[in-house]
């Protein structure tokens, strides 16, 4: 009896044991059967296109946090702060030799101050940068130094002005030697879209080849041209003028270490060391089309229109730089923050906000966006889910705005008052403006404070400009208030105002003046 049960007990585990591993087998085959489909497919999708049209399936499942396109001034220090934090950072710049600029070379003190907030001051280190303590002033003979508030920093604090190239290579070095970040030459060429979320970006690299490059957050900084930022927001792009730029050798400046400013005519000329024996020298052509450097056209509007407005001390440096013929231009643009909040994409840097050149405003600018993009990132864990990151990302456009607006609602303010015109009423307003500044205290202080980006303060800008108006409203009525004088005086003021109304219109009065008021702005506390 005994012997019988344990045949039949046998048998039972005998059946058993070939069930159970029947079952194993059947899964390990459905399994290494899931695994051939892919690689089927994916061979599919590569035979079907041929030659540099191959669209290989993104090259990272989860590897990459963020994809940075563009390594200017924006791009590079953006993937320094991120992989500082931690985030894996995938940059896409289209040419990674050294940039050559005219543009992009004064970082003004406040600049300064959010370069060191991201542990990036040794990047104008060992590139000839020249401490900027200020401006200098010239119009019609006269001239007025402003120094730049710094009695409470410390004596390294000041503006910095520099090869605008040396100073983004050493931020693409930095960047390069973090190990989360990588830095790939190649061109974006397309946002990778999918059910209206942006997933990442499609790229031609190095080698021609189309590759597809995936990521929960993609930030758009590829510069004043940039190509993508249309799928992120409305560009009103205005283009009121052209820089030519020469380098000026082996000169001094009359103030040093301060730039200087010739309030010409037609437009403002510029002068800055960029070296310990180079200057730059901008001067401003208005509007889009600028005499041919080819036939000799911009050397002679140089000589004949140009040089007889510099000072003395720089003329003949000055009529050197342009018989030695190297002669660059470059679009000024200007541009309002207009974003369509996008999940899964950023604007950032000049692909998202421009402002005129003139106050060399635009590195402190998207230097305080990135220290504000870094502290609202910083508390998030995890920013896969792309519309509820959207949502909260949506306070950044708010946070920013009293900074920003302030300096590009100054650039645009100044250029217009230093410009020369033959209508009287602006005539009054740039005189009194130099007038202004020339008073010295607070009449200087409070204007020089707002260009050099320490106290961006749009009611701070708002009262100085309309200072301005009013004291030149009031040179006009002493000794006496004649019929034509308080006419002129009137049209002062109305001139003023068309001149920042528009400016402030664009940047949005209410995000500009009162923040507090816009919903988003309660975002950022709540989810942090």
């Amino acid at each position: 009896m005994d012997f019988e049960l344990s045949t039949a007990i046998y048998k039972n585990y005998h059946l058993l044991v070939s069930a159970f591993t029947l079952l194993l087998g059947f899964c390990l085959l459905y399994i290494l059967r899931s695994n051939v489909k892919p690689r089927r497919k994916s061979k599919r999708i590569s035979s079907n296109n041929s030659g540099n049209d191959e669209i290989p399936l993104p090259e990272n499942d989860g590897s990459t946090d963020v994809i940075i396109v563009g390594a200017g001034v924006a791009g590079a220090a953006l993937a320094c702060t991120l992989a500082k934090d931690g985030r894996r950072v995938h940059v896409i710049e289209r040419d990674l030799t050294e940039p050559d600029r005219i543009v992009g070379e004064l970082l003004q003190p406040g600049g300064y101050l959010k370069l060191i907030e991201l542990g990036l001051e040794d990047c104008v280190d060992g590139i000839e940068a020249q401490q900027v303590f200020g401006y200098a002033i010239y119009m019609d003979g006269r001239n007025t130094k402003l120094s730049y508030p710094l009695e409470k920093y410390e004596s390294d604090i000041s503006g910095r002005s520099f090869h605008n190239g040396r100073f983004i290579q050493r931020m693409r070095e930095k960047a390069a030697s973090l190990p989360n970040v990588k830095l790939e030459q190649g061109t974006v060429t397309s946002l990778l879209e999918k059910n209206g979320t942006i997933q990442g970006v499609h790229y031609k690299n190095k080698d021609g080849q189309v590759m597809t490059a995936q990521a929960p957050l993609t930030i758009v900084c590829d510069g004043c041209f940039s190509n993508l930022r249309r799928s992120l927001c409305k560009p009103k792009v205005d283009s009121p003028s052209c820089f030519v730029g020469l380098v000026l050798e082996n000169i001094d400046l009359p103030y040093a270490n301060h730039g200087h400013v010739i309030l010409a005519d037609p437009s403002p000329i510029l002068f800055y060391p960029i070296s310990n024996t180079e200057v730059r020298c901008l001067v401003d052509v208005p509007g889009q089309k600028v005499p041919s450097i080819t036939n000799g056209e911009m050397a002679n509007y140089l000589k004949t229109v140009v040089a007889p407005q510099i000072p003395p001390e720089l003329y003949n440096a000055f009529v050197a730089a342009v018989d030695k013929g190297n002669i660059r231009t470059m679009p000024n643009k200007s541009m309002p923050a207009d974003p369509q909040p996008t999940p899964g994409a950023i604007l950032l840097g000049d692909a998202f906000n421009m402002r005129h050149p003139l106050t060399g405003g635009g590195m402190t600018v998207a230097l305080s966006d990135i220290v504000l993009l870094r502290d609202l990132l910083r508390p998030l864990k995890n920013i896969k889910d792309a519309p509820t990151l959207c949502n909260y990302l949506e306070c950044f456009y708010t946070l920013r705005k009293p900074v920003s607006s302030t300096i590009n609602t100054l650039a645009g303010a100044l250029y217009k008052v230093f410009c020369a015109s033959p209508d009287p009423a602006r005539k009054e307003m740039r005189s009194a403006c130099f007038d202004y500044l020339s008073l010295g205290g607070i009449c200087s202080e409070g204007p020089i404070s707002l260009l050099s980006g320490l106290n961006p303060r749009p009611i701070v800008l708002f009262l100085h400009f309309f200072a301005v108006a009013i004291y030149g409203v009031g040179r006009l009525l002493i000794p006496f208030p004649s019929p034509k004088r308080l006419w002129l005086g009137a049209r002062l003021i109305s001139g003023a105002s068309g001149i920042i109304f528009p400016i402030i219109k664009s940047e949005g009065v209410r995000q500009m003046f009162f923040p507090v008021t816009v919903p988003a702005y309660y975002k950022a506390p709540r989810v942090a």
